[in-house]
């Protein structure tokens, strides 16, 4: 942003909403959840244990799934977005530079960081309950000496 005296300044961020880093609320999934997964994924759901976020269509659009899949292959992914339209507004958003965007404020915001480790740690501890996979990788991407990015 520019100001009336031509000065570059920068917007101030959004507020780390409240939910962030909370466990979702989880629901059996349905033999009608397995088949629309199975239509929007174009082949079968696998590992799934629970239905965590549903799409205003009342879809599974996130789903929590095992930390190893039947066959025994390690799957650390424990919430899967499987929506198409969310998976390709995603996308737009970290070709646009989101996720620069969010490792930079990650560096700068100490109330972010905070949230963001934490959510780290919840995550982990969740998948560990369901499974230990032996390793504290979570997701996404963690900036170079992030105090949020360390466990």
């Amino acid at each position: 942003m520019i100001d009336k005296n031509e000065n570059v300044t920068t917007p101030t961020p959004p507020p780390v909403p409240p939910s962030f880093g909370l466990p979702p609320r989880l629901e059996a999934p349905t033999e009608a959840d397995f088949a629309a997964l199975a239509i929007e994924l174009g082949r079968p759901a696998r590992g799934v244990k629970a239905v965590a976020f549903r799409c205003g269509h009342g879809i599974p659009a996130v789903v929590q799934t095992m930390p190893r899949l039947e066959d025994g292959t390690p799957f650390p992914t424990m919430f899967y977005l499987c929506c198409s339209v969310l998976n390709s507004t995603i996308g737009r958003m970290e070709s646009g530079g989101v996720m620069k965007e969010m490792s930079d404020r990650l560096l700068l915001d100490a109330d972010l960081a905070a949230a963001y480790l934490a959510a780290h740690e919840s995550y982990l501890a969740q998948r560990k309950a369901l499974d230990d996979l032996g390793i504290a990788v979570t997701a996404g991407e963690c900036p170079p000496g992030s105090s949020a990015c360390t466990s």
